[in-house]
């Protein structure tokens, strides 16, 4: 079992900014990616970003260049800087957490809410 935490989501007005963090415990010894997925009101699901253990990402287009994803291996963590909010970029976010397997695992935190607006 993968237990994620989001912390960091809140009220933001349109350019500003907002840091989420996901920190990941339990079994996580062998996760092939972490990332951030979002949902907003009436929408399906989205990717935002994802990362490979090894350091690769992956942005959908909406975010590429105002969002960066990284790692904080000290604390078992997956943060999202995101920069330059949108109010489009309202919605829930979710972290994700995939381990290797036959077949591929998915965990998924609890989600923390992101508002834009002036």
């Amino acid at each position: 079992q993968v237990r994620l935490v989001e912390s960091g989501g809140g009220l933001v007005q349109p350019g500003g900014s907002l840091r989420l963090s996901c920190a990941a415990s339990g079994s996580i010894f062998d996760i092939k990616t972490m990332g951030w997925h979002r949902q907003a009101p009436g929408k399906e699901r989205e990717l935002v970003a994802t990362m490979t253990v090894g350091g690769g990402t992956t942005y959908s287009d909406s975010v590429k260049g105002r969002f960066t994803i990284s790692r904080d291996y000290a604390n078992d963590s997956v943060d999202l800087q995101m920069n330059s909010l949108k109010p489009e970029d309202t919605a829930v976010y979710y972290c994700n957490v995939v381990r290797w397997g036959q077949p591929t695992r998915n965990y998924w935190g609890q989600g923390t809410q992101v508002t834009v607006s002036s």
